[in-house]
C-alpha cells in the first residue's frame, strides 16, 4: 500500500473518533478567544498560544498570568503542578509510542488529555497503521483546538456572552469516555481503582489538590496488580 493511501486511511479511521473532542474543543476554544480578547489581548495571543502551549486549563490560567506581575519562579510552578498529569500519561504510552519514529515528538508535544483517552482506549480498525492512527488523532484534536481559539480571538470583539458553565463540556465528554470503556472491558478492575482512589484522594486533599495523589494512588495499585488484573481480563 502507498504511503499516501496509509496515511488517507488512518486519518479516516481517525476522525470520528474526534467528533466529540471537536464539539468540546471549539465550544472552549472559542470561549478561550473571547475571554483573551475582553482581556485586552489581540487575536494573536490565543492563536499562538493555542498552538505553542496546547493545553486547556493552563491558557485559561495564563491570561491571569500575563496580566500580573513578572514571576517566573511562581509561573513555572503552577504550570508544572496544573499539567503534571500528563507525566502520568507519558508513562503510561511508552509501550504505545514505541517504534513510532520522528511522530513520536509531535505525540509527546501533542498529548492532551483528549488524545491521550482515545490513543490508550480506541480500538484501531485492522490494516490502520498505529502510528498514524494516533499521529492524526493528535492532530486532529489540536486543529480543532488552535482553530476555536483563533477564531474566538477574532470574533471576541463582536460577540459577547456568558461563558459561565461552558466547560461541564468537557465533563461530559470523560464521562462518555469512561462509560464507553466501561463497557468495553469485561471485568472492571481499572475503573473501580481510578474511581475508588479519586474519592479518596477527593477526601483527604481537598478539590484542589487531590489530582496528582489520584493519579499516584491509581499507579502504584495498577502496577502493584499488574499481572492479577491482566490474567482476570481487566485491562484491554
Amino acid at each position: 500500500m502507498k504511503k499516501e493511501n496509509v496515511r488517507l486511511n488512518a486519518l479516516r479511521a481517525a476522525f470520528p473518533f474526534t467528533i466529540p473532542i471537536f464539539a468540546g474543543f471549539w465550544f472552549l476554544g472559542l470561549a478561550y478567544g473571547i475571554y483573551m480578547n475582553v482581556s485586552g489581548f489581540s487575536f494573536w495571543y490565543p492563536m499562538l498560544m493555542s498552538l505553542v502551549i496546547f493545553g486547556g486549563s493552563l491558557e485559561f490560567i495564563a491570561v491571569s498570568m500575563l496580566m500580573s506581575s513578572f514571576a517566573p519562579l511562581q509561573t513555572l510552578l503552577v504550570a508544572l503542578m496544573i499539567q503534571a498529569r500528563h507525566l502520568f500519561y507519558g508513562i503510561s504510552m511508552l509501550d504505545k509510542f514505541r517504534g513510532m519514529g520522528w511522530k513520536r515528538f509531535y505525540l509527546i508535544f501533542g498529548m492532551c488529555d483528549e488524545s491521550f483517552s482515545i490513543n490508550y482506549t480506541a480500538k484501531i480498525p485492522e490494516g490502520v497503521d498505529r502510528g498514524w492512527f494516533m499521529f492524526f488523532v493528535t492532530l486532529l484534536n489540536h486543529f480543532y483546538w488552535f482553530s476555536g481559539s483563533t477564531l474566538g480571538g477574532i470574533l471576541g470583539s463582536l460577540i459577547t456572552f456568558d461563558t459561565k458553565g461552558l466547560d461541564f463540556v468537557m465533563t461530559a465528554m470523560f464521562v462518555v469516555i469512561f462509560l464507553e470503556q466501561w463497557l468495553k472491558e469485561k471485568k472492571h478492575y481499572t475503573a473501580w481503582i481510578g474511581l475508588l482512589a479519586s474519592v479518596v484522594c477527593r477526601l483527604i486533599f481537598g478539590a484542589d489538590s487531590f489530582l496528582i495523589p489520584s493519579m499516584l494512588c491509581i499507579l502504584l495499585c495498577l502496577t502493584a496488580f499488574r499481572s492479577p488484573i491482566e490474567k482476570a481480563g481487566g485491562l484491554s
